[in-house]
């Protein structure tokens, strides 16, 4: 069986692996699994979900409103009230509605910020996040017994589904705001109006945010919030080379900055007047700032590894335990689960904070930068300078090395832990930490993060210096492995 649950769910090509009849073969096994009752094992959850009922949501990619009607009738087959999302929505939105509605799990039919080409499956589970990995290997051994014994998919017409009330179509959107009002001020947004662009980059973003924001007085212009399956022929996913159309509308005066998200709303990046791109390390280390200064929160603070060490500065400042995990948000959710977390993120823009779901949220974010500017009746150009002046500097560079040919992870992990050099761009090694990769951490604070991904022979390098001449000389090493491992 060609069909693997990653981190966080399933996806492949459109037409060629992600097919209905595939999608027919993933949803028994889900169904299944849920079914199995040990699906719960280990979470604890209050009020314990039914579990004979699920949620079923999807994103503005091609056939994802068919391929989620085609889920829903699956599990309807199978004995379970679907709620079936009316129209695109967030995945934070649907995750959430999972948690809301007390069901066992959810479908998300989404491949988030992957090339148009792809589609998929995210799996949430009754906590309002992503699944947690034993249960998405639950999923895959009855998707493997299921092709085993032959067994194909319960299938049930979907319109005489909806006449016996197996399938009921929902608004996420309503009970998703009402949670958004909880963790945002927005009568603070209210009291200093922003003028802003938002670029949902034709994904289930489109519309949220400005909807949220009517009636507090902000100009708020939307692009790129029609409905185009092909996304423009660009990867929707907010980094700085994909939001040349966001950079083109603060350019001609629309709004004094932007934000934006990706296809299916779980990641945030942002664009200040400049038109000069606002990572997540930035936007994490603003809110972090913001959340404990202006609001008075503590906790503990997650991060991945291959996010900003400004955290671990500001929470050294304000006496905050740090968590370092493996890169993933499900990593930063295990946390969030367990203990009193003020804020969580990754450097890809999934980011989440106390009193949310434990799963990025670009919607969220978004609006709590738009908060902390109105606060500050400051530009973000001037926050940004203000945060680095003050924790930084801080400058982040990540390259994508292709290899000639696959290179074990294990090979590549021993090659960097046993000839490690003493220094790096004139700084010396004070730590080497293996937890995801291998991660360098020089004398100032700088590191150098490598990561063999895990399905095609490339190194993932991340680098973050105090000088751009650092940064530079981390990517350089980072090169030099490459080439030396094949």
């Amino acid at each position: 069986m060609s069909i693997h649950f990653g981190t966080d769910g399933w996806r492949a090509v459109i037409s060629d692996t992600f097919t209905f009849s595939n999608l027919r073969l993933v949803t028994q096994a889900i169904a299944d699994a849920v079914a199995s009752g040990q699906w719960d094992d280990g979470v604890k959850i209050e009020p314990k979900p039914d579990p004979h009922k699920m949620v079923v949501g999807f994103d503005t990619r091609f056939l994802s409103d068919r391929y989620a009607q085609e889920a829903a009738r699956i599990l309807a087959a199978n004995g379970y009230t679907v709620y079936l999302a009316h129209a695109d929505a967030p995945t934070p939105a649907i995750s959430y509605a999972v948690r809301h509605l007390n069901a066992a799990a959810g479908i998300m039919i989404t491949a988030s910020h992957n090339a148009p080409r792809y589609n998929g499956v995210k799996l949430k589970s009754a906590y309002g996040g992503s699944a947690l990995p034993e249960q998405c290997r639950r999923v895959e051994v009855y998707l493997n017994d299921n092709e085993e014994q032959g067994r194909g998919p319960n299938q049930m017409d979907y319109e005489q589904a909806r006449q016996f009330g197996l399938i009921q179509r929902f608004n996420p959107i309503t009970d998703y705001n009402l949670l958004l009002h909880q963790l945002i001020d927005i009568n603070k947004i209210a009291d200093n109006p922003q003028r802003f662009v938002i670029d949902s980059m034709y994904g289930a973003g489109r519309g949220v945010i400005r909807g949220f924001l009517q009636g507090t007085g902000c100009e708020a212009q939307e692009i790129r919030g029609e409905m185009n399956p092909g996304f423009g022929g660009v990867h929707p996913e907010p980094i700085g080379r994909y939001l040349g159309a966001l950079a083109g509308a603060i350019g001609a005066g629309m709004g004094n900055f932007g934000i934006a998200t990706d296809g299916d709303a779980d990641r945030t990046g942002a664009m200040d007047e400049r038109g000069a791109f606002v990572d997540p390390h930035k936007i994490m280390a603003l809110a972090l700032r913001y959340l404990v200064e202006k609001r008075g929160w503590t906790g503990s603070v997650v991060r991945t590894v291959s996010t900003t060490h400004m955290i671990d500065r500001l929470c050294g400042r304000y006496g905050l335990q740090v968590h370092e995990t493996p890169v993933g948000f499900n990593h930063i959710a295990d946390y969030m689960l367990k203990e009193d977390v003020l804020i969580g993120g990754e450097e890809s823009g999934g980011i989440s904070f106390k009193g949310h779901i434990p799963e990025g949220d670009g919607i969220l974010m978004g609006l709590l930068l738009i908060e902390i500017l109105a606060d500050a009746k400051a530009t973000l150009v001037e926050l940004v300078d203000q945060l680095l002046a003050d924790v930084g500097p801080a400058f982040y560079e990540r390259k994508d090395l292709r290899l000639s040919h696959p290179v074990a992870r294990s090979q590549i992990t021993d090659y960097l832990e046993t000839k490690a050099p003493a220094r790096i761009g004139g700084e010396s090694i004070q730590q080497v930490n293996s937890i995801d990769g291998v991660k360098y951490v020089m004398s100032d604070d700088s590191w150098l993060l490598i990561r063999p991904s895990g399905t095609e022979p490339v190194l993932r390098v991340y680098a973050e210096g105090r000088t751009p001449s650092m940064v530079k000389a981390l990517l350089g090493f980072g090169e030099g492995v490459a080439a030396s491992v094949v």
